[in-house]
């Protein structure tokens, strides 16, 4: 079976490529050396769309995901994020593709004290929310369309972690911001839902999947997590961030999910769980 691969260079894109390498044939669709064929969303147009035509999945994470920059340069991260995406997926999908579209928890907007499932209305209240919306909008009626709602994804290679760890190596004080709460997942329960799609995706009968824990987490709980598995080796101060922080991020949000233990697709674990398993050979 052959992938295409979006964003091949990206943080999840990597996770990818390891799990799935020697499973199926992936073609990396970015903007730098390794790539296989060239993809620059922003002039979508240009690409080579007859790469497509032998391709059964298109897996598409590729997105300027920074909520900060999606606010500050609303036009260019548009530009990428949707009418070139929307190109991308409209070509694929007419030489008969199976797109597999990564969302995010940002669609619900900013309701604090609901807890969101796949079939919530969503309400989009920052840029980089709206912009997963209009995608999973436009595409959501079709067949050969699916999207992966992500909650926050813990890795040892996330931007969080890899900062937290930093610190416990040079014996700094790390700063961790609260409140900052969503139903924390790890790339593990990304690779295992998208393991399962590749295989099951007819079988699987909703468009939207969202990949969730059942615990709620802060940014704290996360820390207080590492430094279990580390021996306390991790120093930390609790901060405010500032409002201007909370103005492109809810401090808040609540998804869960109506599918991933209905089609036995995760484990039901903690989140205490699902660090054990992810960090096992790191710390």
């Amino acid at each position: 079976m052959k992938i295409l691969l979006t964003g091949s260079s990206g943080y999840i894109s990597g996770f990818i490529i390891e799990r799935f390498k020697d499973r199926y044939e992936i073609i990396k669709a970015d903007m730098n050396d390794s790539a296989d064929v060239y993809l620059n969303l922003e002039k979508a147009d240009d690409f080579d769309y007859g790469v497509l035509n032998d391709v059964e999945y298109v897996i598409f994470p590729a997105a300027i995901s920074s909520p900060d920059l999606c606010e500050k340069e609303y036009e260019k991260c548009w530009k990428i994020n949707v009418a070139g995406t929307e190109i991308f997926i409209d070509e694929a999908l007419k030489r008969g593709c199976k797109v597999l579209f990564f969302s995010s928890d940002a669609v619900y907007g900013d309701h604090p004290e609901e807890v969101f499932d796949e079939e919530s209305y969503t309400d989009a209240s920052t840029a980089y929310g709206k912009m997963k919306k209009a995608i999973e909008d436009r595409f959501k009626h079709c067949e050969a369309f699916k999207a992966i709602r992500l909650s926050y994804v813990v890795s040892p290679k996330d931007k969080f972690t890899k900062y937290v760890l930093h610190c416990m190596e040079t014996g700094e004080t790390c700063e961790v911001y609260d409140p900052f709460y969503r139903n924390c997942i790890t790339i593990n329960d990304v690779l295992d839902c998208i393991d399962y799609l590749l295989e099951n995706w007819n079988d699987y009968d909703p468009v939207f999947l969202n990949i969730a824990g059942k615990d709620l987490v802060g940014r704290e709980d996360i820390v207080k997590e590492l430094n279990r598995l580390c021996g306390d080796k991790i120093t930390y101060k609790v901060i405010y961030p500032g409002d201007a922080f909370y103005s492109c991020r809810p401090k808040k949000t609540q998804m869960t999910s109506l599918y991933l233990q209905e089609y036995r697709i995760l484990r039901d674990e903690s989140f205490s769980e699902k660090m054990n398993r992810e960090f096992k050979n790191t710390l």
